[in-house]
């Protein structure tokens, strides 16, 4: 039982910014913008919150007060550089995956030189731990208080709030509608007066804030509060590209795949602790590859079903009806 509750505690924190940046790159694609940048967003995002942790992590307040403020700053950075997206893709017209991709290009290089500049290494180091040994009251139910409520971070808690968010904007709110309808076609959408290059900015910029805050998220609850410009944010913007795609663009899809995913992530950092798998004798680099062997075989056998956006992609024209 120990082992089942090691495997969820560790998941939920690596699930939790899967979740938040998926559902950030479903309200910019049903919105018809691809965003191919959700890596470069996730890091932006990491790297200022980090930044921001790094200079007020010895002025005394706490762990989970600086966590607060530096989610906010990683909401902001994200919605800054997503903005970057918008202009290129929705005002200029641009390709969107090699807007995306140079986007994902440019940060990592940016933080190796800030941080040797400024830092003499290759990122932001900080002293200051937001883990959370055990949640008073809470911790001390029997079973769910030891799975859920103790050795774990707020940001899954948060991260649960942001998902309940989703779900309310996606469905019950005109906003959501109107955003789906510009993804679906732009053309009828303009038609009764609904302001296509608006509404796609704001579901870019929507991807830009969770973006910006998964990736914070994920630099506290995998990488201890740090950040680095070699191995950046370890493919996860593209991960969740996947985890957005294998939830057919619906929230309470994602947050399952999300679970999915980083459940085999999990598991392959811990089979020393599975006598099964560790008696099997497998080098721990095969089962490091789990998630994406996984993701890759996952997207070949739903690709067919899938159902994108109509006019995701494509740049809105109004003389085309």
């Amino acid at each position: 039982m120990d082992t089942v509750y090691y495997l969820i505690q560790n998941m939920l924190p690596v699930a939790m910014p899967l979740l938040l940046v998926a559902l950030g790159g479903m309200f910019s694609e049903i919105g018809g913008i691809v965003n191919i940048a959700l890596e470069g967003i996730m890091l932006f995002g990491a790297f200022f919150a980090t930044l921001f942790v790094y200079f007020v992590q010895d002025l005394g307040l706490s762990p989970q007060t600086v966590l607060l403020l530096g989610m906010l700053i990683a909401a902001a950075a994200g919605l800054i550089y997503s903005l970057l997206l918008s202009f290129a893709a929705v005002t200029m017209k641009a390709d969107q995956v090699i807007t995306g991709t140079s986007l994902n290009m440019l940060i990592p290089a940016v933080i190796l030189l800030v941080s040797k500049m400024f830092f003499m290494s290759d990122g932001i180091t900080t002293n200051m731990n937001f883990y959370i040994k055990e949640f008073p009251v809470l911790g001390k139910i029997p079973i769910l208080g030891k799975m859920f409520f103790q050795r774990t971070y707020l940001t899954v808690f948060i991260s649960l709030v942001f998902l309940i968010i989703a779900i309310i904007i996606f469905y019950k709110t005109k906003f959501g509608l109107r955003l789906r309808a510009c993804g679906e076609h732009p053309q009828a959408a303009d038609s009764v007066g609904i302001n296509v290059t608006k509404m796609r900015y704001l579901g870019t910029s929507l991807s830009g804030i969770f973006g910006g805050i998964g990736g914070f998220f994920y630099c506290v609850g995998v990488m201890d509060g740090n950040v680095n410009g070699h191995t950046g944010v370890a493919g996860f913007g593209f991960l969740a590209l996947a985890v957005m795609i294998f939830g057919q663009w619906k929230p309470i899809k994602i947050f399952f795949a999300s679970l999915f995913f980083a459940f085999l992530r999990t598991l392959a950092y811990s089979v020393s602790l599975i006598p099964f798998l560790y008696n099997l004798g497998i080098n721990q680099n095969y089962y490091k590859m789990m998630p994406y062997l996984a993701t890759m075989i996952v997207l070949a056998f739903t690709s067919k079903k899938s159902r994108a956006p109509k006019a995701e992609g494509v740049p809105y024209d109004k003389a085309q009806r």
